[in-house]
C-alpha cells in the first residue's frame, strides 16, 4: 500500500472511560475531539463513561456497527488499578490487534515519563472495519498518541503507508 496524494478525511468517535471526569472537565476528551477537527477529520461522536466493562463495550458496539464511523479514539481506563477495565472490556470486540501500536506508544512515552509507561495498557485494533486505539487517561499520554502515532497514520498522504489508504479494503 502506498501513501495517497489526496487527505482523506475520517469520522471518528471519542470515548472518555472515567468515574471522576465530567463533560465539563474532560480534558483528554476535549484535547483529542479539538485534535482530530484540527487535523480536518470530523467528530462523529462522543461519550463519556464510567469504568464500566458492559457500558464500554455497548457504546463501542455501536460505534463499530455504524458504517459511519472509521475510527474510535478512547482514553482512560488502561491502568493497573481495580477499575481500569477499558482492554478487558473492549479487547474481545477486536477481530484483529495492532500490537505495534501499544509497543510504540509505550516506547515513545519511556522518553517522556520513564519506566512509568510499563503501566500503560495502551493498545489499538480493528474491528468491523472500523479502526480502535485505546489511550491512557492523561491528556498528555493523548497528546503523546495523537501526535507521534494516530495523527500520521490516520493521513492518507503520510509515506510510506499508512492506516487511512487501507480503509475501503478492510471490509475485504
Amino acid at each position: 500500500m502506498t501513501a495517497s496524494a489526496d487527505f482523506m478525511p475520517l469520522r471518528l468517535c471519542v470515548l472518555t472511560v472515567s468515574d471522576s471526569r465530567t463533560a465539563d472537565d474532560d480534558t483528554s476528551g476535549d484535547y483529542l475531539a479539538g485534535a482530530l477537527a484540527e487535523a480536518g477529520h470530523r467528530l462523529a461522536g462522543r461519550a463519556l463513561l464510567p469504568d464500566d466493562t458492559y457500558r464500554l463495550r455497548a457504546q463501542v458496539s455501536q460505534w463499530i456497527a455504524d458504517e459511519a464511523v472509521d475510527g474510535i479514539l478512547v482514553t482512560g481506563g488502561t491502568g493497573f488499578t481495580g477499575r481500569d477495565s477499558t482492554p478487558e472490556a473492549l479487547r474481545p470486540l477486536l477481530d484483529k490487534e495492532m500490537d505495534g501500536f501499544g509497543e510504540l506508544f509505550r516506547a515513545i512515552s519511556f522518553d517522556e515519563i520513564g519506566t512509568s509507561t510499563l503501566q500503560s495498557r495502551a493498545f489499538a485494533g480493528l474491528a468491523n472495519g472500523t479502526f480502535l486505539f485505546a489511550l491512557p487517561g492523561s491528556t498528555s499520554a493523548c497528546r503523546t498518541g495523537w501526535e507521534k502515532i494516530i495523527r500520521a497514520q490516520l493521513d492518507a498522504r503520510t509515506r510510506p503507508c499508512n492506516l487511512a489508504h487501507l480503509k475501503p479494503r478492510l471490509r475485504e
